[in-house]
C-alpha cells in the first residue's frame, strides 16, 4: 500500500476515493458548478492538493460512463500530475457532444486518478536501434 499525502482545499467537497474495492482509479469530484456547451472545454478544480511520491505519477483519465453517455472527455487525456506538483488538482474537461450542453454540479464525479510507478530513465543516443518484429510500422499497422 502506497501512502500518499493529500490536502483538502475545500471542506465541502469529498476527497478522491475508490468506488469499489480493487478499482484502479480514485474518483475525482468537481468543487464548482459549470456548464459545458457543445465542443466547449473548461478547467474544473477538484478541491485538493496531493503529494505524489517521487518515482510515481498521477494520471487523470476520463470516466467511461461520462464519455459513453454524454461525450465528456479530458482534453489532455491522460492528464499528468508530476511528483513535484503541490497545487490544486484540476481537470480540463471537454464536451464532445455536438448538440447537448453538459451541466456539472459541485460534488459530481468528473474523472479518475490513477497513481502509477514511473521509473526514471537514461536515454542512450545511438545511430541504430535493435531489431523488433514490428519495426517501423506505425499507425494502423495492426489492421482495423
Amino acid at each position: 500500500m502506497l501512502n500518499v499525502p493529500i490536502r483538502n482545499l475545500d471542506s465541502r467537497n469529498e476527497l478522491p476515493a475508490y468506488a469499489h474495492p480493487g478499482d484502479a482509479g480514485l474518483d475525482l469530484r468537481a468543487s464548482t458548478d459549470a456548464t459545458l456547451k457543445p465542443f466547449q472545454r473548461a478547467t474544473i478544480p477538484c478541491g485538493f492538493a496531493i503529494a505524489i511520491p517521487e518515482g510515481f505519477g498521477g494520471f487523470v483519465v476520463p470516466r467511461s460512463g461520462l464519455a459513453s453517455k454524454h461525450g465528456i472527455s479530458i482534453v489532455n487525456a491522460p492528464g499528468l500530475i508530476d511528483s513535484g506538483y503541490r497545487g490544486e488538482v484540476m481537470v480540463v474537461l471537454v464536451n464532445l457532444d455536438a448538440e447537448h450542453e453538459f451541466v456539472i454540479h459541485r460534488g459530481d464525479r468528473i474523472a479518475q486518478l490513477v497513481i502509477m510507478q514511473t521509473p526514471a530513465v537514461t536515454l542512450a543516443p545511438t545511430d541504430t536501434l535493435p531489431d523488433a518484429m514490428r519495426g517501423e510500422n506505425g499507425f494502423g499497422s495492426s489492421g482495423v
